[in-house]
């Protein structure tokens, strides 16, 4: 979902590969020999030596903007730790979780990576990921003054599987220039769904512009719209939504592209497709996106109009403060307490967090969260602040981390979305479709 232009980094990838083969790699990744569970938790070759030089390879997706401030960062940290250097390994998102199946599988996974909610479950169940609870609980992993829905985010079956870099919540994103122009009232937060479509379908007919991207193959937008229903994503181990929500759910949208208050399917289908700098609030084929708050920055880079933001429709109650990626250590490291102060310095230093900004979401450190707020001068980092800090005050507490598998519910959502929005299916067929899918994508019998 990130430009492939790659930055002056030590290494670059940007190596594609077709689903067959991401699903090859994963599963190879996944199936790691117990052996190298046992070497990892064998004994560390680390030296009492403080001084002793060490190289950490530390591997993360992204941008250009992150890639060029998560090497100041970690330049930052070299300048303070002279015996610490990195292997800097950057790459767009499109290959990065590829790669990092290539790499577990062979046991030379990072020893710190990036990775997010679609796998932290998956990695972390085949003892992939270093359990960082110890290092929390005396101190050499700092988490005190992180909010407890972040603190907490990263646990995946009592073990803290991953560092929380960076608080995010859905947003709204609206082209405030286009409606000024037709003076068009901008969407608010706390319209219901309907009243969001209405607005919509007013949107296409003054502007000539689909007033919104269809949202029913976007998985936030339905997981914030079955909390509102009292049900969720998941439950425990198993889906927490029926056959009835999700026909529901594709009937909503369906009523809507009948209304002309969304683009057409094939237009539907490049913004579900395309990278943040592609979605249709930029490229004037749609007056709104469903993307993730953070995302205000590299949205504002690809147009020149104005962009606002507001929650999802409904009850906010129903949306959540999320951490929008983590850092993890690789549990075969032999660099574990290098890899782990590396985190904890760049979760808690002020310097650190000024440098980062706001490109992985509001910083998890709430200190270090008000030092960026106070200091940052770019005027869509100010907003994407702001809004997410306003937004917050009326979110309830977050769901537990994704199950594993969930990757796979999200792209089958997608395609059984398409299948509806195309015509092909009804929005009951699929409703039947899409549970079958997502059972059997978590193991659900």
């Amino acid at each position: 979902m990130y430009p492939d232009k790659a930055p002056p980094t030590d290494v670059r990838t940007t190596r594609r590969h077709g689903t067959a083969t991401r699903r090859r790699l994963l599963a190879a990744a996944l199936v790691i020999p117990l052996a190298l569970g046992a070497a990892a938790c064998g004994g560390d070759d680390e030296s009492s030596d403080p001084n002793k030089p060490v190289e950490l390879s530390f591997f993360w997706w992204g941008a250009e903007n992150r890639a060029t401030l998560t090497e100041k960062a970690l330049n930052l940290y070299t300048q303070k730790h002279p015996n610490v250097t990195f292997k800097k390994t950057w790459q767009a998102n499109q290959g990065y979780f590829d790669k990092l199946a290539t790499l577990t599988a062979g046991g030379n996974a990072p020893d710190v990576f990036q990775i997010d909610d679609n796998f932290i479950a998956e990695y972390a169940g085949r003892n992939v990921t270093l359990d960082l609870t110890p290092y929390a609980g005396d101190g050499r992993l700092d988490l005190s003054k992180f909010p407890p829905g972040l603190k907490d985010y990263g646990i995946v079956d009592g073990k803290l599987a991953g560092v929380a870099f960076g608080e995010n919540t859905q947003g709204l994103v609206f082209n405030k220039t286009l409606l000024d122009k037709f003076k068009l009232p901008a969407p608010t937060t706390g319209m219901s769904w309907e009243d969001h479509i209405a607005w919509a379908e007013n949107v296409s007919k003054v502007a000539k512009v689909p007033g919104t991207q269809d949202a029913s193959a976007v998985y936030q937008a339905f997981w914030v719209w079955l909390r509102q229903q009292g049900k969720d994503l998941y439950q425990g181990k198993e889906l927490g939504f029926t056959e009835q929500d999700v026909t529901a759910w594709f009937d909503l949208w369906k009523g809507a592209r009948d209304r002309g208050a969304t683009p057409t399917p094939d237009v539907i289908h490049e913004g579900n497709a395309t990278d943040i700098s592609k979605q249709l609030v930029v490229t004037g084929k749609a007056a709104t996106s469903w993307v993730w708050a953070n995302q205000m920055p590299e949205l504002k880079k690809n147009t020149k109009d104005e962009l606002g933001v507001v929650a999802y429709p409904g009850d906010q109650k129903a949306q959540w403060a999320r951490a929008s990626m983590y850092f993890s250590v690789f549990r075969g490291s032999p660099h574990k307490e290098q890899a782990v102060d590396v985190l904890n310095f760049l979760a808690n230093d002020p310097e650190a967090g000024k440098i980062l900004g706001t490109d992985r979401g509001l910083p998890s450190n709430l200190e270090v969260r008000q030092v960026v707020a106070d200091s940052v001068t770019d005027p869509s980092m100010k907003q994407t602040i702001a809004v997410q800090t306003e937004l917050g005050k009326t979110f309830g507490s977050a769901p537990a981390v994704p199950v594993k598998g969930h990757s796979k519910v999200r792209s089958e959502l997608i395609r059984i979305a398409e299948e509806v929005q195309y015509g092909r299916q009804t929005p009951a067929q699929g409703g039947t479709a899409f549970i079958a899918a997502a059972k059997a994508a978590i193991g659900q019998g």
